[in-house]
């Protein structure tokens, strides 16, 4: 049964996970209690990127409870469990990918956003290698859609080779603004998804203005099918495309202002 409901292509906005202690100080209220910190953060975003699926298997229960716990229209993307994709030799992460995407994520129904596979630094393109990785990656999970995003962080992904094989199997391809990684605003895919790595602690609202209007406008772009002017690209932007759901994370920088960032650009959109 598929659980995700019909809906207009839309612009989400969160930040990686809910449990910082410097957010005790300036994003929850004081004395909040740490047991309801992602009833209050869901309440003030519209997604959480969940990191700690990378590290460890969650429970079913798990994952209910965090269904529970956020509004109906509020979504999670996971970070794929790390050992599917720190390997030498990803044709053979079918076991892994099997137990990651078996392991209950289902149980957040039609709020479970993109599924995020993270890939070390040093994982350089091997086109027969990457390929064979992408064909393992399932459709859905227990009657749940699935949405897979690729976040390839070496240069060599940095080509048309890679961006023809992305949109062969209909897989995104994270965007990252930063200086630490290759960004690459080439988005094949049925979704846009963007980390920003630009939170400033000496900013009020963890951006500088400029800064937020030049993601606004590249989030509403993305939206309409439309492709961002000034970004970093491999290819010529192709002439027009389909609406698709963006997810614009606040990750790097100053975390403790990654909330901050988060909200002020909602309210910028």
């Amino acid at each position: 049964m598929n659980t995700r409901a019909a809906t207009s292509p839309r612009i989400r906005v969160g930040v990686g996970g809910w449990t910082f202690e410097p957010w005790r100080d300036n994003f929850y209220p004081a004395g909040w209690p740490k047991d309801r910190e992602l009833e209050y953060a869901s309440r003030k975003l519209t997604m959480i990127e969940v990191n700690g699926t990378y590290y460890s298997t969650q429970k079913p229960a798990t994952f209910a409870k965090w269904r529970d716990e956020t509004p109906g229209d509020f979504v999670f993307s996971l970070k794929a469990n790390r050992f599917a994709t720190n390997r030498r030799e990803l044709a053979e992460a079918g076991e892994s990918i099997g137990w990651f995407c078996g392991s209950g994520i289902a149980e957040l129904g039609a709020k479970l956003g993109p599924i995020v596979w993270q890939f070390a630094p040093t994982k350089k393109f091997d086109a027969a290698d990457f390929e064979a990785f992408l064909k393992l990656l399932p459709p859905e999970a227990g009657g749940v859609p699935l949405r897979h995003v690729m976040d390839v962080r070496h240069e060599t992904f940095r080509s048309p080779e890679y961006l023809a094989l992305a949109r062969r199997h209909g897989v995104a391809t994270c965007f990252t603004e930063s200086d630490d990684y290759p960004a690459c605003a080439d988005l094949p895919g049925t979704c846009g998804y963007a980390r920003v790595m630009r939170a400033a602690a000496d900013q009020p609202e963890g951006c500088a203005p400029g800064v937020l209007a030049g993601v606004a406008a590249s989030a509403r772009a993305w939206r309409e099918g439309g492709e961002p002017e000034g970004l970093p690209r491999v290819e010529p932007p192709p002439a027009g495309g389909a609406p698709r759901d963006v997810f614009i994370l606040f990750i790097g920088g100053a975390k403790e202002k990654a909330p901050a960032a988060a909200m002020a650009l909602q309210r910028l959109l």
